[in-house]
């Protein structure tokens, strides 16, 4: 049997996705496949440096040393061939923060910042929180596909955007942005003199015939305008572990964001954030490999059940990440009548596709890491909840 085979209870162990149903959609009867982490352990290396860790006893003051940096240098050199310099590391307890920092450091409140939706949520808290305004170049949608609408995106970029979000693997729609759409954005922020954050934060998860390219490693002025965040946790699940780096070439921008870290009293991460993304990086790669082929196979048979017995229903192809954005607006439901059938008569709990901003309306997003058993359970509700 498969080591992504067993199940393993979570609830009560203070789970977001397990033990907030009742918060989040107002019952607590429901199978959560909503928020992105997994239902699997992560690799067993990490979990042995962790105990072994543990073991120690000892939990002072903890500085991420140049293993850990050395760590994240030849895994991206590695898996996506961009040969990275552990200088331009940079640390946050994950990418939530370190664009909202990304966002204090670089711009002022009122400035502009561009974002491409339907997005994942915090990019739009994450600048009104800030005090700063979202200028939206929606995503074109066709025959079940994404593409940049660059009409639209230079349009945006005329009205005098500071900074651009870009989420590359694209979450919700799984979509990879290939080397040409790359190119062609990083060009028009360069043209309009605009900085990029690129979300990379699903960069490892992604499937066969699909490859994931760092926009910064693309060409030397692309480097020097982008800031790079990426994390073990959606690729090991160790989101809870809170450990993430941005990758910024540019010395001044580094700067900046050091000042903001100092403003904010930050200046390491926690012990076992250290150890799971050092040890992650170092001895993650075969786990990763089989986990890929196992969450393959259950967007296969995600695809495969509703095309039988949901066919009014849509599954945007994912090239990469576990989240598979399912279009329903064949079914002709308000937005709110598609998410009640699917407490009330499903017991299931996905993200609305509202949350996603402009161009989400009619659409779910379903976590598919979770045994086959889980996604069985998970599929036959969803037929239960909208045939």
């Amino acid at each position: 049997m498969s080591r992504f085979e067993k199940i393993i209870n979570r609830k009560g162990s203070s789970s977001v996705k397990w033990d907030l149903t009742k918060t989040v959609f107002g019952r607590d009867d429901v199978l959560p496949m909503w928020v992105a982490d997994m239902d699997f352990l992560p690799p067993e290396a990490v979990l042995e440096a962790l105990e072994n860790r543990l073991k120690h006893g000892i939990f002072g003051y903890t500085f991420v040393g140049d293993k850990t940096a050395a760590s994240i240098k030849e895994w991206v050199q590695k898996r996506h061939g961009w040969d990275i310099e552990t200088t331009w590391l940079q640390y946050s307890p994950g990418v939530v923060p370190a664009i909202s920092t990304i966002i204090q450091a670089l711009t002022v409140p009122g400035d502009k910042v561009l974002v491409q939706s339907p997005v994942y949520t915090p990019f739009f808290s994450l600048v009104e929180d800030n005090d700063r305004e979202i200028v939206n170049a929606r995503l074109h949608y066709h025959e079940g596909r994404y593409s940049i609408d660059f009409h639209a995106f230079e349009e945006s970029l005329k009205t005098g955007v500071k900074l651009f979000l870009l989420c590359n693997p694209h979450n919700p729609s799984g979509r990879v942005w290939k080397k040409e759409e790359l190119v062609k954005m990083a060009e028009l922020c360069h043209k309009y003199n605009v900085l990029i954050v690129s979300d990379e934060i699903h960069s490892d998860l992604v499937y066969k015939h699909h490859t994931h390219i760092p926009l910064a490693s693309l060409d030397e002025t692309f480097r020097d305008m982008t800031i790079t965040c990426i994390a073990p946790s959606k690729t090991f699940n160790l989101a809870g572990l809170q450990a993430s780096a941005m990758i910024t070439p540019n010395a001044d921008i580094r700067e900046k964001i050091a000042g903001v870290h100092k403003k904010q009293g930050f200046f390491t991460l926690n012990t076992l954030g250290i150890i799971g993304m050092e040890t992650a990086y170092r001895h993650g790669e075969q786990w990763l490999e089989e986990i890929l082929d196992y969450l393959q196979e259950n967007v296969t048979v995600t695809k495969q059940f509703i095309e039988e017995h949901l066919s009014e229903l849509q599954v945007v192809e994912a090239e990469g990440t576990y989240l598979l954005w399912i279009d329903c607006t064949k079914l002709d439901l308000s937005d709110d009548e598609l998410k009640n059938r699917l407490l009330d008569r499903g017991k299931l709990a996905l993200e609305p596709g509202t949350k996603y901003g402009p161009g989400g309306e009619g659409f779910v997003r379903m976590n598919i890491a979770c045994p086959r058993e889980t996604l069985m359970d998970g599929l036959g509700r969803l037929r239960t909840a909208l045939s």
